[in-house]
C-alpha cells in the first residue's frame, strides 16, 4: 500500500555516451579534456592580455573579453559533467540539475548571439561612421552591451525550464547528448508539449536566428562601404580588419545551425551524429575564438608572448 500524500518523485535522465565505444571511453574523456583545458588556457589567456594591454581598452577589446568569459562558462557547464560520464559512468542527471544546465547552455548561448552582434555593430561604425567610433565612451558601452547580453538570455530562456517543470516524465529517460537541451529534455515528456515547441522556436528565433540576420545586414552595409573606395589594397586593408570577427561568426553559428538541423530532421541518424554535433556546439567556439583572434590581433600575440616570457624566467 503505497502513500498518497508522498510527494512524487522527480525524474532523472540518462545521458548519452557513444554506442559501441565503451572499451575507449578514457580515451574519449582524454581528447574531451584536452580540448576543455586547451578552452579554459586559451580564453584565460586573451583576458589576461586584454587587461595588461593597454591599447586593447577599447570596445572591440572589452567585448571580446566577454566572449572569452561566455565561452569558459558555457564549457564549464557542460564539460565537467561529461567527462564524470566517461571516467566515472555516472551516466545519470537530476531533474533539477538537468534543468540547470539546460538553461544555463540556451542562456549563454543568446548571450554569446549578442556580443557577436555588438561586434558586428561596432567594426560597421569603426568602418562606415569613424569619427562616431572614436566619441563612443568604451567602457560605458561595453558594459551596456554585457548586461543586455545576459539579461536578453535570461528572460528569453528562462521560461524554457519552467514550460518543462510540470510535464510528467514516464517510459523513456535517454537523452540523446551527453547534456541537456531543450528539445532533447521536452521530447521525453508523456503530454502535450506543444507551449514548449512554440516558445523554444520563438526564441531561438527572435534571438539567435534575428542577431544573425542583422551581423549579414551590417556586413552588407560595411561591403557597400568597401566597395566605394578607390583602390583595391585599400579595399582589402579595410575589410581585413572584420576577417575575425566572420570566422568568429561562423565559428558559432554554423555548428548552432548543424545542431538545430539534426534535431529537427535526424531522427533517423546514428546516435553517434547527436553525440558529435553536440560537443561541436560546445567546444568548437571555446577553442577557436581565442586562437582567431591571437592570430589576427598582434597586441594579443606580443602580450601573450610576454607572459609566458615571465612565466618562463620566474624563479622555481
Amino acid at each position: 500500500h503505497s502513500d498518497s500524500s508522498s510527494p512524487p518523485t522527480l525524474p532523472s535522465f540518462l545521458l548519452a555516451v557513444l554506442p559501441g565505444l565503451e572499451g575507449a571511453h578514457s580515451w574519449l574523456a582524454a581528447a574531451l579534456c584536452s580540448a576543455y583545458a586547451l578552452a579554459v588556457l586559451a580564453n584565460g589567456a586573451v583576458l589576461l592580455a586584454v587587461r595588461a594591454e593597454r591599447g586593447l581598452h577599447a570596445p572591440m577589446g572589452f567585448l571580446l573579453c566577454m566572449l572569452a568569459a561566455i565561452d569558459l562558462a558555457l564549457a564549464s557547464a557542460t564539460v565537467p559533467r561529461t567527462l564524470c560520464l566517461y571516467w566515472l559512468g555516472s551516466r545519470e542527471i537530476g531533474f533539477g540539475a538537468c534543468l540547470t544546465q539546460m538553461f544555463l547552455i540556451h542562456a549563454l548561448s543568446a548571450a554569446e548571439s549578442t556580443v557577436l552582434l555588438a561586434m558586428a555593430a561596432d567594426r560597421y561604425v569603426a568602418i562606415c561612421h569613424p569619427l562616431r567610433h572614436a566619441a563612443v565612451p568604451s567602457g560605458r558601452a561595453t558594459a551596456a552591451v554585457g548586461l543586455l547580453a545576459l539579461a536578453r538570455g535570461v528572460l528569453f530562456f528562462l521560461p524554457l525550464p519552467l514550460l518543462l517543470l510540470p510535464l510528467p516524465f514516464c517510459g523513456r529517460r535517454l537523452l540523446s547528448h551527453s547534456f541537456c537541451l531543450h528539445q532533447d529534455v521536452m521530447n521525453l515528456a508523456c503530454a502535450d508539449t506543444a507551449p514548449s515547441v512554440v516558445y523554444g522556436l520563438a526564441a531561438i528565433l527572435l534571438v539567435m536566428g534575428l542577431d544573425a540576420v542583422l551581423i549579414c545586414l551590417s556586413y552588407l552595409l560595411i561591403l557597400r562601404a568597401v566597395l566605394r573606395l578607390a583602390a583595391w589594397r585599400e579595399r582589402l586593408k579595410v575589410f581585413s580588419t572584420c576577417i575575425a570577427h566572420i570566422c568568429v561568426v561562423l565559428a558559432f553559428y554554423v555548428p548552432l545551425i548543424g545542431l538545430s538541423v539534426v534535431h529537427r530532421f535526424g531522427k533517423d541518424l546514428a546516435p553517434l551524429v547527436h553525440i558529435v554535433m553536440g560537443n561541436i556546439y560546445i567546444l568548437v567556439p571555446a577553442v577557436l575564438n581565442p586562437i582567431i583572434y591571437g592570430v589576427r590581433t598582434k597586441q594579443i600575440q606580443r602580450r601573450i608572448l610576454s607572459l609566458i616570457h615571465v612565466t618562463d624566467r620566474a624563479p622555481r
